[in-house]
């Protein structure tokens, strides 16, 4: 970008930049009810009633002249209001937001506007997705272009609605979760309400999600529908624009490419409405891990950066050196030693609380005040070999992974099978078995399909009538038949 482009931003890195960011809020403003031009008394007039600090002419003249040699504003001549000569060799100007200028400006609201965003979940953008998408649905022959527009640009401004926020909400959780944006006692507080609040999104996104996906996936005449957008959005498109429809429409196949990797999602891009109720649940998690902490903190509970923070503490509040020194003391000990181990010729009869300096001599190894330390005697201590015991445990790994995948190519056919047809499974299948099948069920109701949190197996799931038996050796699970697929995705297409 050049500098005659980034200059704009000038203003905001200067002495006078709040008085600045004034004048150029007057002439946001003022564009807003399609004034254009500007007088430098109008600006000062409209600087006394914005509630800021009072400014004289002269300032305002001067801060004219520096956005207009910034190309914040466009300086033209005023020759309106000339009644004489004098009027007319003096200078008067008429002042106008530049392009560059007012695309600065812009740029500035978004990025404050950004900056205080708090985010929310939307379950009501949800609702409002699947309304318009059953209604989109519902079209049929020859719709009307501008109901086909209106409904594809409602989704399309609530998925844009429900995604910002929703990365906006995440974004403040985490910093709320490492209690950076929030006091421990306003955590506390609304702790539950934040906790009952992820918890109704979670269930929403489940429900709707579900539905959303399976409308987008149902429609058939998506293409017609974008191309009668596209045609009615090119009919206003400037006249030197080549090939409006073809622009508009790449557009649209875009933004519906979008809407359906938010819901449905494929290999290359995973579902954003799996990850973000993945990640809301997590939270719930999370919230829970910080109470915890923040109660061990109430409680007291002692560790070693808490004891050196107390005893830091305690050493700021000694008066004087000595009280100082008698804390040292107490805290590590330095005091006489009562039991110190030294070789023959140690003095006998000296009391514990004898000075050194005081005391008898004392003859001392030379390895011990060389080293610190005395060599055992003896001989030194065999090294063990574990290497029957590592063999042992890399046996047990590999049986254990063995059972593991027999499991998988047991349960993992990629044929559909009822539960009630599973017959017996041994534990390790039964354990396997379980996961898959808490897995898919959390995907919601009626038919689903998931996949396990590493991507190797796909989960689909079909309620039948009548109820299911699956036995292993440690006892009977009972409960609604389903139609069962696992899929093993390392060799088996997507899809397949």
């Amino acid at each position: 970008m050049s500098h005659s482009r980034t200059q704009v931003f000038a203003h905001l890195d200067v002495p006078n930049s709040s008085l600045y960011r004034r004048i150029m809020n007057v002439f946001m403003a003022n564009k807003r009810r399609f004034v254009v031009h500007l007088r430098p008394e109008d600006v000062a007039e409209a600087l006394r009633g914005d509630g800021g600090e009072p400014v004289t002419q002269d300032q305002v003249d001067s801060a004219l002249d520096s956005l207009d040699k910034w190309d914040n504003l466009r300086a033209d001549p005023d020759t309106g209001r000339v009644t004489t000569v004098e009027d007319f060799y003096r200078a008067r100007y008429l002042y106008q937001l530049s392009r560059e200028g007012e695309a600065a400006e812009r740029a500035l609201e978004v990025f404050e506007q950004e900056v205080g965003r708090r985010g929310e979940l939307q379950a009501v953008a949800l609702e409002d997705i699947r309304v318009r998408l059953h209604a989109l649905s519902a079209l049929e022959g020859q719709p009307d272009p501008a109901v086909a527009h209106n409904l594809l640009l409602e989704i399309m401004s609530r998925l844009d609605s429900l995604a910002a926020n929703a990365s906006a909400f995440i974004g403040g959780l985490q910093r709320t979760i490492d209690l950076q944006d929030i006091e421990e006692e306003a955590f506390l507080a609304y702790k539950d309400r934040l906790i009952a609040y992820l918890e109704r999104f979670v269930s929403e996104l489940v429900v709707k999600s579900f539905d959303i996906a399976d409308k987008i996936q149902k429609l058939d005449q998506v293409e017609a529908l974008l191309r009668l957008a596209a045609e009615r959005e090119a009919a206003d498109a400037a006249p030197d624009e080549e090939d409006p429809v073809g622009l508009k429409l790449a557009e649209w196949r875009n933004r519906w490419s979008g809407l359906r990797s938010w819901f449905v999602g494929d290999r290359a891009r995973p579902c954003q409405a799996d990850l973000l109720r993945t990640r809301a649940r997590q939270a719930i998690p999370d919230l829970l891990a910080t109470i915890s902490v923040l109660q061990e903190r109430r409680a007291g509970r002692s560790d070693r950066s808490a004891d050196f923070r107390a005893l830091a503490r305690w050493f700021a509040e000694c008066l004087t050196e000595a009280d100082a020194h008698r804390l040292w003391r107490a805290a590590f000990g330095l005091a006489s030693a009562r039991h110190l181990t030294v070789e023959a010729g140690e003095p006998e009869g000296a009391p514990s609380a004898t000075s050194w300096l005081e005391g008898p001599r004392a003859e001392i190894s030379v390895r011990l005040r060389a080293t610190g330390s005395y060599s055992r005697r003896g001989a030194p201590s065999k090294v063990v070999n574990r290497s029957r015991q590592r063999a042992e445990l890399a046996a047990f790994v590999a049986a254990e992974r063995e059972q593991t995948e027999l499991a998988r190519k047991q349960l993992a056919t990629g044929r559909p099978v009822l539960l009630s047809e599973l017959g017996e499974l041994d534990p390790v299948e039964f354990r396997l078995f379980l996961r898959l099948l808490g897995d898919g069920l959390a995907a919601g109701p009626g038919e689903v399909m998931a996949r396990t949190s590493d991507g190797s197996l796909e989960v689909r799931l079909k309620p039948v009538d009548g109820h299911a038996e699956v036995r292993t050796e440690d006892g009977v699970l009972r409960g609604p038949d389903h139609e069962l697929t696992i899929i093993d995705l390392s060799v088996a297409p997507y899809g397949g």
